[in-house]
């Protein structure tokens, strides 16, 4: 019955910006860390960004610091990812994940173990 579903993506320029949404369903959104994982065309998943049960705490890939901003609404069940100033390499399917055992860690800088993951989102960003 976990579900998580992310929309949002499309083709964007370079420069451009992008609203990613994951809606949570089948389990306690608001007691899961989460994060956002991405698969660039023959790449493997990498990890972009995570957040905290309640918000307050988010970290991020040097990648993506500075132009993605990563966000939760608990009262909709709903994880964001804002997405600025795009750039080629950001070209990926994006994914929403839950962290395993709700893991989360302040200045940890690589990814999480993950019990859960949406379907995905793919995010075009060309010229």
């Amino acid at each position: 019955e976990v579900l998580l579903v992310e929309s949002g993506g499309g083709s964007v320029q370079p420069g451009g910006s992008l609203r990613l949404s994951c809606t949570a369903s089948g389990f306690a959104f608001s007691s899961a860390a989460m994060s956002w994982v991405r698969q660039a065309p023959g790449g493997g998943r990498v990890w972009v960004s995570a957040i905290n049960t309640g918000g307050e705490s988010t970290s991020y890939a040097k990648s993506v610091k500075g132009r993605f901003t990563i966000s939760r609404d608990n009262a909709k069940n709903t994880l964001y990812l804002q997405m600025n100033s795009l750039k080629p390499e950001d070209t990926a399917d994006y994914y929403c994940a839950r962290n395993a055992r709700g893991e989360y860690y302040e200045n940890h800088d690589s990814g999480y173990d993950y019990d859960y993951w949406g379907q995905g989102t793919r995010v075009t960003v060309s010229s």
